[in-house]
């Protein structure tokens, strides 16, 4: 990020009603236009956070991330860039129900129309090239997926000023600190299941996640560097399970074992190995990398991925 743009994040939020697709555009008061819930990213904050959080406060409706659909970039009155990074997501019929919207000064009224209508209906041009992303992921029949999320742990003790084992290697402080800047990113894309290395620098990183969503950690020695170094380690076996069970989850494990653990998700989502899978895995401590799948089809390929550095 550079210091002079205004960096905010949004999504194209959809649901199917009666198996008819529709998208949910917000009437701005102040500005009386039309456009997609989006706002300002808050201090401390990662984008993916950002996104759900104003979706939230400008309509009520909680939302799990999907597939990322583009950046718009423009200039504000003063001449400063503002950024704007959108997923897509869907909103769910509980999350409909528990919303307690009611029109304010910010937000004059939620509507709900086709996709198609939007291109006319939005205020700005910035929107339309966002909404036609997503309407490509409509078109290609990828739009309900599932994440599968590539976690490298946060920063660990160096192996020469530790005494014991490498796997009993802790966090630093500025790896506790990563860890916990990384719960809100995570449960914005709606993470239920917690698998870590049984290193305790990985069972650290993702203990401030499971505290924060109630979810146990599934610790297993396969994603451990130490089996990895003896030739040991079962990345197949664990990517392959996550993959059948299309459930949105955490893989954490270490820097020389990611690269295994993203080719065997493009190995049994058939897909194309290339070097997007280096990019991937090539992560720095604390960081992550989002692998969105088909949740109707995951043997049809990855359908996007995404890689989120925390900011401490």
């Amino acid at each position: 990020m550079t210091d002079t743009a205004v960096y905010a994040a949004g999504a194209v939020i959809w649901r199917l009603v009666e198996g008819k697709l529709r998208i949910l555009v917000v009437h701005r008061t102040a500005y009386a236009d039309v456009t997609l819930p989006k706002g300002k990213v808050d201090p401390g904050e990662m984008l993916a956070e950002t996104a759900v959080r104003e979706i939230f406060e400008e309509t009520g409706i909680r939302v799990a991330l999907g597939p990322p659909v583009g950046v718009s970039r423009y200039h504000l009155p003063k001449g400063r860039e503002k950024i704007v990074h959108y997923w897509a997501a869907e909103a769910t019929d509980d999350a409909i129900r528990a919303s307690a919207f009611v029109p304010n000064k910010e937000i004059a009224a939620l509507e709900w129309i086709p996709p198609r209508k939007a291109r006319s209906y939005l205020s700005y041009p910035v929107d339309v090239e966002i909404l036609e992303t997503f309407l490509a992921l409509v078109d290609d029949g990828v739009l309900q997926t599932f994440p599968l999320i590539v976690l490298r742990h946060a920063k660990a003790e160096p192996r020469g000023s530790f005494d014991g084992a490498d796997a009993a290697r802790p966090l630093t402080t500025r790896g506790v600190r990563q860890a916990a800047a990384i719960v809100g990113p995570l449960r914005a894309f709606g993470v239920r299941r917690i698998i870590t290395s049984d290193a305790v620098r990985c069972v650290a990183t993702v203990a401030p996640l499971a505290a924060a969503t109630g979810r146990q950690i599934q610790r297993t020695a396969a994603l451990s560097q130490d089996a990895w170094e003896r030739g040991e380690s079962d990345a197949r076996g664990v990517v392959g399970k996550r993959v059948r069970a299309g459930k949105p989850a955490v893989l954490c494990s270490h820097g020389p074992v990611l690269p295994e653990i993203l080719t065997e998700i493009a190995l049994a989502t058939g897909t194309m190995k290339g070097s997007y899978l280096g990019s991937a895995s090539a992560l720095e401590v604390g960081a992550f990398s989002v692998v969105h799948l088909s949740s109707t089809n995951p043997g049809s390929g990855i359908v996007s991925i995404e890689t989120h550095v925390p900011k401490v």
